[in-house]
């Protein structure tokens, strides 16, 4: 049996040389030992439950205000406006003018209405499961206008007529004649906009960077926010 030499009294206890160390976690992240969990490498973000509900609250409150906002708006065209007629707001071109799409921008593929349904529905489904990784403010904003101009146009084409799933939705805002939307499309396109602007950043939806964004900062100095 192996005897343990005494402490002289005032000095820390030695460790044996054959008893690996209890560290955090070695530098490229290595697990500790005799355990599961491993340190943050370069580029990861950790987020604490509590900032992951409150940016899932401000995409689900970003999106529901867009959703109610678009719905809104497409009950006072439809109130106020004349079917076809175009009233005009900055000349040539912004105006106002009621229609009613069957398709996608610009009267695409107006045959296909169930299509686009189904698309809508798998979007909101998408952004709904990636949205329990959120670490980033600039991502919950991202999604929640993509998940709130989704679900504006998707209640449309459930609920409105000619039935249920081939709907067609209400657009009233006229671009110089080029094609008509409404305020969900502003949504989704400014979603659009917003992702490809974080995804060349290399910001990721936890919150992380790239590698290549990661080292680009360290090398600069800069801290990746959102």
């Amino acid at each position: 049996m192996d005897s343990q030499p005494e402490t002289p009294p005032g000095r820390a206890p030695q460790r044996r040389a054959d008893v690996p160390a209890l560290t955090d976690a070695d530098d490229d992240g290595a697990a500790l030992p005799g355990t599961d969990v491993a340190a943050p490498t370069a580029g990861s973000a950790a987020v604490s439950p509590t900032r992951r509900r409150r940016l899932l609250g401000l995409l689900l409150g970003l999106a529901a205000g867009i959703f109610v906002v678009d719905q809104v708006t497409k009950y006072l065209a439809e109130a106020r406006l004349v079917r076809g007629e175009l009233v005009p707001v900055l000349g040539d071109a912004l105006g106002l003018q009621l229609v009613y799409n069957p398709g996608a921008a610009f009267s695409f593929a107006t045959g296909m209405t169930w299509v686009f349904t189904i698309v809508m529905v798998v979007v909101a489904v998408a952004v709904l499961r990636v949205a329990r990784r959120l670490g980033s403010t600039a991502w919950a904003v991202a999604l929640g206008m993509l998940l709130g101009g989704c679900l504006g146009n998707l209640y449309d084409r459930l609920f409105r007529d000619p039935g249920f799933a081939v709907g067609h939705v209400v657009d009233f805002i006229s671009y110089n004649g080029w094609f008509v939307g409404n305020v969900a499309d502003i949504a989704i396109v400014g979603a659009a906009v917003l992702v490809g602007y974080l995804a060349l950043r290399g910001q990721e939806v936890d919150g992380s960077r790239t590698d290549d964004a990661a080292r680009g900062s360290r090398g600069t100095g800069t801290v990746a926010d959102g």
